[in-house]
């Protein structure tokens, strides 16, 4: 029998990675259908299910899941933060996105869209990203300096 999209997201947070890794396979399977289920993920209470969440969203690779992802660069968690930065950084659509997202308040936030900015590789991010040569973090910096280099490569 095959389960729920609801099932599937809560065996994200199982103990057996055989069980998380068959409920992530079936979710990226059904993408389309999972898409707005996963989306809400991102904001579920156990972390495991949000950082899941946005791994698999970067492998459905739907913009619309861009400002969900975008929302997750201010999770408390590292691991999800990561994850929603890589998920982001595969749609070209979320350029000008991360770029209003480098005024953020938050040095975390600022570096992951940094991150994301140079995976994406889009020139036009550079002005802003250079801005950030001067942060007062040094993890933005070190974001800024390398999504700059990975651009003029």
């Amino acid at each position: 029998m095959e389960r729920s999209i609801e099932e599937l997201i809560e065996l994200l947070n199982d103990k057996d990675d055989f069980a998380v890794e068959e409920a992530i396979g079936q979710l990226e399977l059904r993408g389309p259908e999972a898409l707005d289920a996963l989306i809400d993920a991102l904001s579920h209470r156990k972390k495991n299910i949000r950082m899941h969440a946005a791994t698999i969203l970067g492998a459905i690779n739907d913009e619309k899941a861009i400002p969900a992802l975008i929302a997750a660069l201010k999770d408390n968690n590292k691991l999800v933060r990561r994850e929603a930065s890589t998920a982001v950084s595969r749609m070209s659509g979320a350029v000008d996105p991360l770029i209003e997202t480098l005024a953020d308040e938050d040095w975390k936030v600022r570096g992951a869209a940094a991150w994301a900015l140079g995976n994406l590789g889009d020139e036009k991010a550079i002005p802003e990203l250079e801005k950030l040569l001067d942060d007062e973090s040094s993890f933005v910096k070190a974001g800024a300096k390398s999504a700059i280099e990975s651009i003029n490569k």
